[in-house]
């Protein structure tokens, strides 16, 4: 239990520092941003409560906001994605539900599970972001344009992470 928590404290703060001094500074294109510090809220245990989560996403919102220095879009998008993950979840569900210590990962639940849980929330929290942060509709297919190529890159991005810190268990 402890050294969840403390697992989960690291890949905050981890993720936070990545955007902030790796991912930011990498300019793709003005329609490809990549955002992996969503991969905190996607890979959240499952048995947290909706208000936990929410608290997370919020604070991880406000995290990266007082660094971009964007007045709340972060905080309102990732608000979202925490509120939408409970619903996404499940909707996704197996029939018999979620086991208990099984992650939200690639190794744990399958690349079919994981595109649809990851993708949905991170394209939920991308459409949010890109269209408050443009907020008008004359700029709504390059918008819509730059959410789904930003979202593309992003999961790519959640996906490749998987590789590097989660290692395959042995199951008996």
């Amino acid at each position: 239990m402890t050294t969840d928590i403390a697992k989960n404290i690291f890949r905050f703060i981890l993720l936070i520092l990545v955007q902030v001094i790796i991912i930011q500074n990498i300019n793709l294109s003005s329609y490809v941003i990549l955002l992996p510090y969503v991969l905190v809220i996607i890979l959240l245990p499952f048995e947290l409560s909706r208000v936990t989560v929410l608290l997370i996403s919020f604070f991880l919102g406000i995290c990266i906001d007082y660094f971009f220095d964007s007045s709340g879009l972060h905080t309102s998008a990732c608000t979202l994605m925490g509120f939408s993950r409970y619903y996404v979840l499940k909707f996704i569900s197996p029939r018999d539900g979620y086991d208990i210590g099984v992650q939200p990962t690639v190794n744990d639940m399958g690349l079919a599970w994981f595109l649809s849980y990851a993708g949905t929330l991170i394209i939920i929290h991308h459409f949010f972001f890109f269209y408050i942060e443009v907020f008008r509709f004359s700029e709504f297919f390059g918008t819509f344009f730059r959410a789904v190529l930003s979202s593309l890159g992003t999961f790519i991005l959640v996906y490749l992470i998987q590789f590097l810190f989660f290692t395959e268990r042995k199951r008996s």
